[in-house]
């Protein structure tokens, strides 16, 4: 089993210069400043991102997730067109060595805007955009072209049909280059109304993708599952060579005891791991103190 955090380090983000791979500015600085700067901050992240895995690696943690605001306003080029692409891919590449030698996971989890399920084709495009920024990434970083480095996402949408809104993700999945077909995951939702892991199945039996079980959000939509059937069901999506992931949040409402905060919001800090089952996988805490939260755990393992 390997513990997770996700795209921040805190500790390292106290730091004087600040360490971090989220560098990024408001649309207006990138029409003004344009690629040269964009590249410029993500020369920055990546070096970063290196200063972080070493980090990582030296306080035990082997899984990690990483930001996917590495390269700023990436929708609107392509990184081969960045002025510091070369160092960029030559940084990348040591980083790739770094991450085999140590054996380290590493993963991601492009935001809500990515909606394989829209019908809108503006939205769909802009989504092929992103994911396949993420494939080659990626790819640069010499990463395997499996769900062991999983490219994660979530339907984002019913558009009141949930069946033909599946389809067309799984239509719209079939566009997508192999840098990320091969690493593509779903997960399940925290509204009733989007998507359990018993929905998902569905798009899992059309195309073959593995499903990424959120225990947190499985309390919010359960599609008539237990935990534990819930938990098996997303398992026996993923290939047989390749150890699962899963996510793992609290709830801040009930760690701060305050009804105003939203059930599904996730906590600072976690008190326990899930229950396994007796079940092996990988679990990512989704929790906003980061490696801090998970600290405890990792010492104690």
């Amino acid at each position: 089993m390997n513990l997770g955090y996700a795209c921040i380090n805190l500790t390292l983000s106290k730091h004087t210069p600040k360490i971090s791979t989220n560098r990024g500015m408001i649309k207006k600085t990138f029409l003004e400043k344009g690629l040269n700067y964009a590249g410029e901050l993500s020369l920055l992240n990546v070096k970063d991102l290196l200063t972080i895995l070493k980090w990582n690696v030296d306080n035990g943690f082997s899984f990690f997730r990483v930001s996917s605001e590495v390269f700023p306003w990436s929708s609107q080029y392509k990184l081969t067109e960045l002025p510091q692409y070369l160092e960029i891919q030559s940084i990348l590449k040591n980083i790739g060595k770094f991450i085999r030698k140590n054996k380290l996971r590493i993963t991601s989890h492009p935001g809500p805007f990515n909606v394989l399920v829209s019908p809108n084709i503006s939205v769909v495009n802009n989504t092929y955009l992103d994911l396949e920024m993420h494939g080659n990434f990626f790819d640069l970083l010499g990463l395997d072209r499996t769900t062991y480095n999983k490219i994660n996402i979530h339907c984002n949408g019913v558009y009141g049909d949930k069946k033909s809104a599946m389809e067309r993700f799984c239509l719209n999945y079939k566009n997508l280059p192999l840098s990320v077909k091969s690493r593509l995951t779903v997960e399940n939702d925290d509204k009733e109304s989007m998507y359990s892991v018993k929905d998902l199945m569905y798009i899992h039996e059309k195309i073959g993708i593995p499903i990424v079980f959120d225990f947190h959000h499985h309390k919010f939509c359960t599609g008539g599952l237990s935990e534990k059937e819930a938990l098996l069901l997303a398992l026996s999506t993923w290939p047989k060579d390749i150890t699962p992931v899963v996510h793992y949040s609290e709830s801040k409402s009930l760690h701060e005891n305050d009804d105003k905060i939203k059930l599904q919001a996730h906590s600072d800090y976690i008190y326990s791991l899930p229950e396994r089952y007796g079940f092996d996988f990988d679990i990512m805490v989704e929790a906003k103190s980061k490696e801090l939260s998970i600290m405890p755990f990792i010492n104690n393992k």
